[in-house]
């Protein structure tokens, strides 16, 4: 994927931002699509297949974290989530549903623009790594995880996992048994760019154990130690102390 000539979709209510957004974003060569809802979303993705998708959270109908959810459930397509609600609160729960980045409104579309290129850029590092390097397999539990082609499965059930889960499930099974503090795992996840007091670390980590672990709650595999980070443990429960 060229990211400089990569696929948008913009979906955002606001008819005069869509114009906006599409012109400028054009502009800097990129193919752009808009629509103004869900339900239209969902009839653009019939006929074309974008490479990030630009999501406003407040819409009338079905709202933008609902729609992030949902594309969640059924693909990793990268998502920046827009919104007037500029609370931490908001970006949290927007990367809780699975998006890759959070924009508040009103912002500069320079801003936006920087934010589509790293989001694109990190994507195709991993793509590119993944190519690069020979088949990589781990098992662990029921699981087995595998980095070549980015799966994840329970049997034969595949887990489908956003791309930042994956890339921080793939840092812990790299490194077993071993205490990771948050700032490991920031340098361990390429092309990773962190704000100050950036929580989403914890938050994959969430998102994470309730597609894994069988008590979320109480985590077999990804444990908190707490003060230190995290460390995951691929034999679970069994693992001697």
């Amino acid at each position: 994927m060229d990211t400089q000539s990569a696929h948008l979709l913009i979906v955002d209510d606001d008819p005069g931002l869509r114009e906006l957004l599409e012109r400028y974003l054009g502009e800097q060569g990129y193919q752009v699509s808009c629509a103004a809802d869900g339900v239209e979303m969902d009839q653009k993705l019939k006929d074309v297949s974008p490479d990030l998708i630009i999501l406003d959270l407040m819409m009338p109908g079905e709202d933008g974290l609902s729609i992030a959810s949902r594309l969640r459930a059924n693909g990793t397509i990268p998502i920046i989530i827009l919104s007037a609600k500029g609370e931490d609160v908001d970006r949290i729960v927007g990367l809780e549903v699975g998006a890759d980045d959070y924009l508040p409104k009103p912002f500069n579309p320079r801003e936006l623009l920087a934010r589509i290129r790293s989001v694109l850029r990190r994507r195709q590092l991993t793509q590119q790594d993944t190519i690069a390097n020979a088949p990589d397999i781990y098992n662990f539990g029921d699981f087995r995880l595998n980095c070549s082609n980015r799966t994840l499965n329970r049997g034969d059930d595949e887990i489908v996992l956003t791309g930042g889960e994956f890339e921080l499930l793939e840092a812990l099974v790299e490194h077993p048994n071993r205490v990771l503090s948050r700032d490991m795992l920031v340098d361990l996840l390429k092309g990773y760019d962190r704000s100050p007091f950036d929580r989403s670390i914890d938050v994959r980590v969430t998102r994470l154990r309730r597609k894994i672990e069988d008590d979320p709650g109480n985590p077999d595999y990804i444990r908190t130690i707490w003060g230190a980070g995290y460390m995951f443990t691929p034999e679970g429960r069994d693992r001697p102390e």
